[in-house]
Parts: C-alpha cells; structure tokens; sequence
C-alpha cells in the first residue's frame, strides 16, 4: 500500500539546483517551435502556403453525383503525333456533297493529309451533287466507299416515342437518315476490320459539308475519352464531330441501334443532340468537349441577328476555332465588339459557340449567298483550295468519270452507282 506520508523535501543544493537548470532546458526545447509555429501562423503569406500544403496533401472534393463529361485525369492520356502514326485510324466521312468543292479539299489537306496512315470510308446519299465526291481521288488511302440511293427508314414505335420532330428540317425521318449515315459507316468499318483480321485504334467521325480552316492536332487524340466540340449542343452534345477508341466509337456511332435502349430508359422527345449524350451517358462512356477548328457549311437562311433561340452563321474566314458552328463565305457584318452581346443574347445551352478573342465573325445569312462570294472563299482559304473549286465548276463529264474511276481503283470495297451514272446526275452531258 502506497504511503500517506508526505515527501521528504531535499536540501541537496548543488542537485536541486542541476535539476532546474534540466527542466529549464527541456521548457524551453518544448516551448521554441511552439512559439515559432505561432508567429508565423499570424502571417498570412505562411498561412496560405500552409492551407495550400493541406489542400495538396488531400484528396480533391468529389461531384455531388456521377459524371461523364469528365475532365483529363490519371485514367486519360494525350497521344504524340509520331505514336499516331504507329496507330490504325479510320475517318469515317458521312453526309450529302452539297458544297463539297469548299470543304472537301479542306478535309484533304487538314485531316487526312495530316494522319496518311488513316483509312477513308465515305458514306454518302446519291444526290445531284455527288459528283462532287470525286475530289476524293487525291486523299491518301480509301478504304471502303459507299454511295446509296436513299430509301425511307420505318419509324418504329420506339424511335416515334424517344425521338422529337421539333427543328429537324425534315422532321423524325430526317434525324433517321441522319443515324443511318452515321451508323452506316461503323458498319462498313466493321466489315473492313473483319476482312482484313485487325480492329482500328482510333476513328475520327467527320462530315462530308465541314470545313476545316486548320489541321486536326494530335492533342485530341484522348485515351479514355470521347471527344466533341463544345456549343451548338441544343440541350444535349454537339454531334458534328467525335474522336475516340474503338470501343467508345463503337457507342457513338450506334445512333439507330440504341434508340431502342433509349427507349427502355424511358427518355423521350429527344433531338439528335439529345440523344447523342444520352447514347454516351446511358452506356457509361465519358466525353470531353474540345475546341476544333472547322464549321458546318450551309445554304439555309437564318435571322439576322439571330434571337434568343437562332442560330449564328459564322464567316468561315473567322479565326476560329468554330466547333462546327454554321457557316459560310461572306463579308461578315458583325467582328469584334458587335459579336459579343449578339452571341451573350443566344440561350447558353442551344445554339451558343464560343466566341471570345475574336474568334468568331458573324455573317448576315437571312437571304442567299452574297454575289461575289467566290472571291472571298478564295482569299481566305488560299490557291490550293481555290484551284480545286475552280476545277470543280468548270469540271466535264469525262473529266468526272476520270476522277471517279481513279477513285475506284484506289478503293479496297466500292458500293457505288457507275462513274457515269455519278457524274451525269449533275452535270450536263
């Protein structure tokens, strides 16, 4: 049992005194970084350092709910342009030729040019400008072409019940014959892969009325993610471009095939954009928008200016990037300071493009191309690009089925009308 006694009280001088100076000594060893920490956490240079140290030793905060449009992370990688061209890429080039003679030398020179070592699968409706297609004989590898007499698409309970005829010109047939064009080509990729024993890495989805005013960089090459440009996303995803894996390409590309599961996830009055993202989203595919430099040529009017809900026609001799926003060669009537609050008045979620840094200069496209618009297509866009419009307006029946038949014997699979039958559908004989 312990003792109740007090504690004999030392008179040993000499000791007390050495023991003092001990616990001095470890007081002030104990109290020095204290104080030291103290000071400085008063200042507020050190404080901010010290909450950046904390903040970067944490993990960072997680989104209230799951995501796929999902920024570059671990999962992600950017591809070198010299490991591209170890790569199998397919360019899957889908749409009407419309004004093929501006974008299809653009295509040429800026995307496939730039990757020789991509595969070409044209899918394209015969049409009176199909004609125009045999630009086409100057890109370097083709590997599959087909050019069909368009039918009608049975629109099926589901695809009646999932899809929207609100702003499709040609209303839920035209947004299925869009997806055919589109799933049409995957399949042709398919075959050719089977054919030939090997699948393709990567495939870029373009369109046959894009022109692009820059080169296709390597950068958007993205492991892990889909990629698209951002705008003209009409409350869903911009589907004028895509570029990713096999995998994910083969998702982006099923627009007629998924419809059904879009169905039985009870999503309905969906737009081509719509639908896009919910494709993506619904198969657990990430994307990421990117900036990209070409735009949508086209001949239809809009307003001027355009209102809440228009649509913005671009001058394809803007600066850009143009994410594939509408387009077309014109002296623009709106550049710098007029473009910003006619573009901050377009609902952010419809028809927006980015336009800052003066990327963007807006054509008046209420009526018909301008008178002289050749001059200015063929200022901007530089002699290359220029000759070959003027060869395509002065082009002859035997100069077409030339160009057509060259085309052909460049091409691995060929599903197309005769050269003649092409050429004389638009061109006078």
């Amino acid at each position: 049992m312990k003792s109740l006694n007090p504690p004999t009280i030392s008179f040993d001088i000499p000791r007390r005194i050495k023991d003092l100076h001990n616990n001095k000594l470890l007081l002030w060893i104990l109290l020095l970084p204290l104080s030291l920490l103290l000071f400085l956490s008063l200042s507020s240079p050190f404080l901010s350092h010290f909450k950046s140290l904390l903040l970067l030793s944490s993990p960072p905060p997680q989104p209230p709910f799951p995501t796929k449009n999902s920024n570059l992370n671990n999962n992600t990688t950017l591809l070198p342009k010299e490991d591209l061209h170890k790569k199998k890429i397919g360019v899957c080039l889908v749409g009407g030729a419309r004004r093929f003679e501006l974008s299809g030398p653009s295509i040429i020179q800026r995307v496939l040019r730039i990757y020789p070592n991509a595969d070409l699968f044209l899918h394209s409706p015969l049409d009176d400008k199909s004609y125009k297609l045999g630009l086409l004989k100057d890109a370097p590898r083709i590997a599959s072409v087909r050019i069909f007499e368009p039918k009608k698409i049975p629109e099926t309970e589901s695809r009646l019940r999932v899809l929207s005829a609100q702003n499709s010109p040609n209303g839920i047939q035209g947004l299925l014959q869009y997806f055919q064009l589109v799933e049409g080509c995957l399949t042709m990729i398919q075959d050719y892969q089977t054919r030939n024993n090997f699948n393709y890495d990567w495939i870029i989805r373009t369109r046959v009325d894009g022109y692009w005013s820059n080169p296709l960089r390597p950068e958007n090459f993205i492991r892990g993610q889909y990629v698209v440009p951002p705008g003209s996303s009409y409350w869903g995803l911009n589907d004028r471009f895509g570029l990713g894996d096999l995998n994910t390409s083969i998702v982006a590309l099923s627009r007629l095939s998924l419809i059904t599961q879009l169905d039985q996830a009870g999503l309905r009055n969906l737009n081509s954009e719509s639908s896009f993202k919910a494709q993506l989203t619904t198969q657990n595919v990430s994307y990421i928008t990117k900036p990209l430099p070409f735009c949508i040529v086209t001949d239809r009017k809009y307003d001027y200016p355009p209102s809440r809900y228009g649509v913005p026609v671009a001058a394809m001799s803007s600066p850009g990037p143009l994410n594939g926003a509408k387009c077309r060669a014109c002296n623009p009537v709106c550049t710098g300071p007029c473009v910003g609050p006619i573009m901050n008045g377009l609902l952010k979620g419809w028809s927006w493009t980015q336009w800052a840094n003066g990327s963007v200069q807006l054509c008046d496209a209420h009526s018909d191309w301008e008178q002289g618009w050749e001059n200015i297509f063929d200022k901007f866009a530089g002699p290359k690009l220029a000759k070959a419009r003027k060869r395509t307006l002065a082009l002859k029946m035997g100069q077409c089925v030339n160009d057509f038949e060259k085309m052909r014997n460049r091409t691995a699979h060929w599903a197309a009308p005769s050269s003649e039958s092409i050429c004389g559908l638009g061109l006078d004989l």
